[in-house]
């Protein structure tokens, strides 16, 4: 291994720390995933289409392209913000603040207003059960349903994190003044609700059959 290359390596790190994604408690894992995200940015999408002479939409492949970028930030926000609360830092907390606002969900319905699959969905609800902060009861008219609801301990740790996911929601909106907030709320609005219904009533079709209900 040549000289040159720990020299390159400290010029990343370098990098790495005058970037907005480095803070002073950054692991190797966090330098990771932003020399991926640093890749991933300068090797565009829409520059490979163009090296390959591919007729492809260029401007719904960068929103493509953003989309998937702030879900991966967003994520490791969420992380952080939710620090103090391990049990809800990956996707467990938007299934305890969903059945906070919609009580005795079954594990289907709960899972399908979270856009999971079936698989994904039921390992968080078993996380969730196991930490003792959701609980399950037989469905009155169904017993091969089951209803959730949170725990005494599931309340308490919803409003004990209030504070932090709302500091999380403000800091990922980043820069943009109140006019900016709205006009992309509109927009997210209106794409989720068009990709919910593709989710409920198309999900198993071909993408193929999906672009023609555009």
């Amino acid at each position: 291994m040549h000289t040159d290359f720990f020299i390159d390596l400290l010029l990343q790190v370098k990098d790495f720390e005058n970037s907005g994604s480095y803070a002073p408690q950054a692991k190797v894992e966090d330098f990771r995933l932003w020399l991926n995200d640093k890749k991933y940015r300068e090797e565009s999408p829409t520059k490979l289409f163009k090296n390959e002479q591919h007729e492809v939409s260029f401007r719904e492949n960068e929103i493509c392209k953003q989309i998937l970028l702030l879900s991966r930030y967003s994520k490791q926000l969420v992380r952080k913000g939710l620090g103090e609360f391990p049990e809800l830092a990956n996707e467990e907390f938007t299934y305890l603040y969903r059945l906070k606002d919609e009580p005795n969900l079954t594990k289907i319905q709960l899972i399908e207003k979270n856009g999971h699959e079936k698989q994904t969905g039921t390992q968080i609800i078993k996380r969730l059960l196991e930490a003792g902060l959701i609980e399950e009861k037989n469905d009155e008219e169904d017993r091969r349903s089951k209803r959730l609801n949170l725990t005494k301990k599931g309340e308490d740790r919803f409003h004990q994190s209030v504070e932090k996911v709302n500091l999380t929601s403000v800091i990922l909106s980043g820069k943009l003044c109140d006019e900016e907030k709205s006009d992309l709320l509109k927009t997210l609005i209106k794409l989720n609700d068009f990709h919910s219904h593709l989710y409920s009533e198309h999900r198993n079709s071909d993408v193929n059959l999906i672009r023609q209900l555009i």
